[in-house]
């Protein structure tokens, strides 16, 4: 194991990262974690990945990160001691802010490799059902190789966003012309092992697609149920959809994975204090992709989110 030296505003820390080098020559491959620190299955993942890679790479190298943001893993939760979310800041700035300087870190790690896969969950607040993502890159032999990527990883649902947003490893990787991909998958305050595992398993098949490791050693994906492009500004933006109508609890209607069409009760929040409710409805067609999982809300907090499936968006099975 090596490390990269970070603060977390009090004291010294030095971040966990491995390097598994087959000799071979070949591809450099950079997984990461712990954006956010309340994300706990991909931090799990990358350490049981680590241990395994010396044993079953056959040629270029891999580099795993699972804990890129370290003062909001050490805190448990979203954001770091400084408030910033390392998410929306990259590159960073290597004079900056705790979170800006680990931002800065992952950021020259990204530029000198060859694909990026991020994972991640939907921390305490959100809970996700199991997809893989990617931004729409304006390049076709880019996008054509994060779209192999993506599918490789085998979730039930594939999501390419839009592109345009910026602060993002995936943005950092976009401007340097490197394939990527993201991976979101359950939430909440418990960690659950079938989430390490699929992510264990699905970072082995993307590096199985991109010759790293033998097929043979990897376990078969799950079918993909639905692959949509959505190019639409801002779709990829989980926290801003659905905002909660008042203060209360969220009491859900819906379930991950179901379709729904606009207008269907999405759920209700319920005032502790008056004993009424304000009921919520989908704002589109498609399919549930994110849930709420802290069940006490704010006036604008997020209650879940829709992957839109009509005739605005493409949609890509092979």
């Amino acid at each position: 194991m090596e490390g990269l030296s970070g603060e977390n505003g009090h004291e010294a820390m030095v971040m966990p990262l491995w390097r598994a080098d087959s000799g071979k020559p070949g591809p450099v491959i950079l997984i990461t974690a712990g954006v956010h620190g309340d994300e706990f299955e991909p931090i799990l993942a990358l350490y049981r990945l680590s241990a395994r890679l010396p044993q079953v790479l056959t040629c270029g190298s891999v580099i795993t990160m699972p804990v890129v943001n370290g003062g909001a893993v050490r805190s448990g939760t979203r954001c770091g001691p400084d408030g910033q979310d390392l998410a929306r800041i990259c590159p960073g700035d290597p004079l900056g802010t705790p979170a800006e300087r680990d931002a800065h870190a992952v950021s020259r790690l990204i530029r000198s490799s060859d694909y990026l896969i991020d994972l991640h969950t939907g921390g305490r607040i959100l809970d996700i059902h199991p997809m893989a993502g990617y931004m729409i890159h304006p390049d076709p032999s880019i996008l054509a190789r994060q779209r192999e990527m993506a599918r490789a990883f085998g979730l039930p649902l594939i999501w390419g966003t839009d592109p345009a947003p910026n602060g993002r490893t995936l943005s950092v990787a976009r401007d340097a012309g490197i394939p990527s991909m993201y991976v979101e998958y359950g939430g909440g305050s418990v960690v659950r092992p079938h989430i390490e595992e699929a992510y264990v398993e699905g970072c082995l098949r993307v590096l199985a697609l991109l010759g790293l490791v033998s097929p043979e050693t990897t376990k078969p994906a799950a079918s993909v149920t639905c692959w949509v492009e959505d190019a639409r500004p801002n779709q990829g933006h989980l926290q801003s959809k659905m905002p909660s109508p008042a203060d209360g609890i969220f009491v859900a209607a819906v379930v991950l994975g179901q379709e729904v069409v606009r207008g269907d009760l999405w759920g209700y929040v319920f005032d502790p204090f008056r004993g009424d409710r304000r009921e919520v409805f989908a704002e589109d067609d498609g399919l549930v992709l994110f849930l709420r999982a802290e069940a006490i809300v704010r006036a604008g907090d997020s209650l879940g989110g829709i992957c839109v499936i009509d005739e605005r968006v493409k949609h890509l099975m092979a």
